[in-house]
């Protein structure tokens, strides 16, 4: 079945709203499960395109048909396995939401499926009803600004080459260290708990008793925090993390006569 392509129909959108122009990559090896899934997106007014294999899954998701507007990912597939091909996306940089199919429902199934780059998952059987209460929930997922470049204070961020520096220090992360940054760059001041990094950048749909969060801020603060700078990222006692932008030191007085505005006659 390495080709075996399928689209569903287009139909008139449904009562909620969902346009015809959301295209789905529907990725599953079962053909019986993968014509329920079409018929009923398509009644939800979903555009509905089909691969039964890994492979077949990888080349669509980078071809032509791309890009979609999210994907529904079998975990066991033939030819390549769905979080291998997951990864390989996320590696290409293909950012599309990810809802991971399994019949494996175990907590360690679930957060490999997270870690391999899946935004949700959903264990088999499934209610119709809830693949597509998921499915509209990950499309309501604000889009984050494409910039090329964050600064907050004296830290800066390459979102291109990937790289991190404050006052000119180059500071090398590791890939989660990275995300984390960023997560934090983007809201500078905000106090973020650590459900809210759990569930953003770890993508957990669940938030397990862990103490990951505090682990990863310790050893990404001792990097952006050096020795004799001023503590940018602070724990809040009870409530999470918020990354701070150190005072400037005062502007040296002016000695030139000038006028200061509002002092004038």
């Amino acid at each position: 079945m390495a080709n075996d392509i399928r689209q569903a129909p287009s139909v008139a959108p449904s009562p909620q709203g969902t346009p015809n122009a959301v295209k789905v990559l529907l990725v599953e090896d079962d053909e019986t499960l993968a014509h329920e899934i079409q018929v009923a997106l398509a009644e939800a007014g979903y555009q509905v395109l089909w691969a039964a294999d890994g492979p077949t899954a990888l080349e669509m998701a980078l071809g032509p048909e791309a890009p979609f507007s999210v994907m529904i990912m079998d975990r066991m597939l033939p030819g390549l396995d769905g979080l291998s091909v997951l990864a390989q996306l996320r590696a290409r940089d293909v950012q599309t939401p990810v809802l991971v199919l399994s019949a494996l429902s175990a907590v360690d199934d679930r957060i490999n499926g997270l870690h391999a780059g899946g935004d949700d998952y959903l264990t088999k059987p499934f209610a119709m009803g809830e693949l597509s209460a998921r499915l509209a929930a990950l499309l309501r997922r604000p889009v984050e600004t494409r910039q090329s470049r964050l600064r907050v204070g004296p830290l800066e961020m390459d979102l291109i080459e990937r790289t991190v520096s404050r006052d000119g220090r180059e500071i090398e992360l590791l890939p989660r260290e990275f995300k984390l940054l960023e997560y934090m760059m983007r809201r500078p001041g905000a106090v973020l708990t650590r459900t809210m990094f759990l569930e953003d950048v770890w993508h957990y749909r669940f938030v397990p008793q862990t103490n990951l969060v505090d682990v990863h801020i310790g050893k990404l603060r001792r990097k952006v925090d050096g020795a004799g700078e001023d503590p940018m990222i602070e724990s809040i006692r009870g409530a999470g993390f918020r990354l701070n932008i150190p005072e400037a030191p005062p502007a040296p007085a002016a000695h030139d006569g000038s006028a200061v505005a509002g002092n004038g006659a």
